[in-house]
């Protein structure tokens, strides 16, 4: 199973707005060099970084009618192509940098708090996102990602 990266976001502080870049300097065991959450809780693997499915953000848009910034889900990676939920607990390929899934990264307020204004709740749109998240994932090598890498997710199964 693979997919492609197709968008890159980096915010250099704490509820700073994500900036979008072409590509990114991973450090394993610590995550994307000049990110908020650079080499934070490295006792707790999995917060190094955060993808999620373009295909859900494009559905929230359809079923809402809204036009929400890819940034707005305040995920690193935007994927396309590859479900990744099916990639916790498996490692995977991000163009050369290896990567593990760890768990899922379930919608929060700080996440609902940072979307355009809509009509709907901080609320409505967490549960719009309960399950289709993304992943946060613990980087396991050292590498560049870059827009348009692939995604190879039949790398080790743990």
């Amino acid at each position: 199973m693979t997919g492609h990266i197709s968008a890159i976001f980096v915010a250099p502080s704490k509820h700073a707005e994500q900036l979008a870049f072409d590509a990114v300097q991973l450090k394993a065991k610590k995550g994307i060099v000049g990110d908020r959450f650079f080499g934070y809780r490295q006792k707790q693997p999995g917060r190094n970084l955060t993808l999620i499915e373009w295909e859900v953000i494009e559905e929230f848009n359809q079923t809402y009618q809204l036009n929400l910034p890819l940034n707005a889900t305040r995920r690193n990676l935007i994927t396309n192509g590859i479900r990744l939920n099916g990639l916790v607990g498996k490692t995977f390929k991000i163009g050369q940098v290896e990567c593990r899934g760890i768990e899922l990264c379930e919608p929060c307020k700080v996440m609902a708090r940072h979307f355009p204004a809509t009509s709907l709740s901080q609320t409505d749109i967490i549960r719009a996102f309960i399950n289709k998240g993304g992943i946060r994932a613990e980087v396991l090598t050292d590498g560049v990602v870059r827009l348009g890498d692939e995604i190879f997710s039949d790398i080790i199964s743990m």
